[in-house]
């Protein structure tokens, strides 16, 4: 619908919003791009640079990713924004090999802080950050950001196999309790 209406009134900036996520929800990264920097253009917001950023890294277009996120981080956003285009960055740089620079954007921006009340943008961040310390072979880590995700909430994404596949940490047995199969004295 949003397509039969911006033929008609091709700079309707609510309506390039809804047609730039349509097509960025159903990967048509190109029509994505076109419509929301129209929809940024006309309406000066800059609310879905992450969104945007994720389609240039989708085509692969690293510089133009890097480029987003200096323009960003000039503009004072939202710190939901900030979190999402941190990831998206952070995503675009593991992409291209950089995978100490991508755990870098992350680990600068606090996502290694623990929190008793954390937010969805920290569950999204420990969760972006376990994934890029399992990718850089730093199993501990990555394991205890899996475990703070699923103790925040244990239905967020695929946090349980994740966890699975990594082999959860073994707790030290207490009070001295022998191992089965062990002799006492």
């Amino acid at each position: 619908m949003a397509k039969t209406v911006l033929q008609v009134l091709p700079n309707l900036s609510p309506i390039n919003k809804v047609a730039g996520l349509a097509a960025y929800r159903l990967g048509r990264w190109r029509d994505a791009i076109r419509n929301l920097e129209t929809y940024m253009a006309e309406s000066g917001e800059n609310d879905l640079v992450p969104a945007l950023m994720d389609c240039y890294r989708a085509l692969g277009r690293t510089a133009k990713v890097a480029e987003l996120w200096t323009e960003l981080r000039r503009s004072s956003p939202s710190t939901e924004v900030i979190a999402e285009a941190r990831i998206v960055g952070a995503g675009a740089l593991a992409d291209a090999g950089d995978l100490g620079g991508a755990i870098s954007l992350l680990t600068i921006g606090g996502s290694t802080k623990s929190l008793r009340n954390p937010a969805d943008r920290h569950l999204r961040q420990w969760y972006a950050l376990a994934d890029l310390y399992e990718r850089a072979g730093d199993v501990p880590r990555a394991r205890e950001l899996f475990m703070r995700v699923a103790r925040a909430d244990p239905e967020a994404y695929d946090v349980q196999a994740r966890l699975e596949a990594l082999g959860r940490q073994r707790r030290p047995r207490r009070g001295g309790t022998p191992k089965k199969g062990a002799r006492s004295s």
